[in-house]
């Protein structure tokens, strides 16, 4: 991975696509930015469903002019450090979650598994869109995917 720009540090921009700084982790970036995406979850206000997505979309549109930003300033498209998309994307997988800690392990688990190992189509768009929409992208299908097998899980256990 390329090293952490210190415009990370200086640029609010670059920042918050840093993750609020989480990404400047030496290692595991994607965990690390993840960790932090839940810490936020957990000090998310209720909000009803209809505004729940609304904050993802515009949390979605703000991160694809954040990342693509970041990326074009450093030079380095999707460095591993930019972990807007993983908030993004891990708070997709909460949509709807049932409460609790045991749910929150099992959403980060989840959204983990898909962004590492980004089965189709996640590898697909990862390789062939670019920009800040390239960069969101793939975390939000991750996101997607790691939703439905929660809620699957909870049909099933609860």
């Amino acid at each position: 991975m390329a090293a952490t720009p210190a415009s990370v540090w200086r640029n609010p921009v670059h920042f918050l696509a840093f993750g609020l700084g989480s990404g400047a982790a030496p290692r595991a970036p994607g965990t690390f930015g993840t960790l932090a995406a839940a810490g936020l979850y957990l000090l998310l206000p209720d909000m009803t469903p209809f505004a729940y997505l609304l904050f993802l979309a515009v949390g979605f549109v703000l991160g694809v002019w954040l990342c693509g930003k970041t990326a074009q300033d450093i030079g380095v498209h999707d460095h591993g450090g930019i972990v807007w998309d993983e908030f993004i994307g891990f708070w997709l997988t909460m949509f709807l979650a049932p409460p609790g800690l045991l749910w929150l392990l099992c959403g980060f688990v989840l959204f983990r598994l898909f962004d590492i190992v980004k089965p189709w189509p996640i590898r697909w768009f990862d390789r062939h869109v670019h920009g800040g929409f390239g960069i969101m992208i793939d975390d939000v299908l991750a996101g997607v995917m790691a939703w439905i097998c929660l809620q699957l899980l909870a049909v099933w256990i609860l």
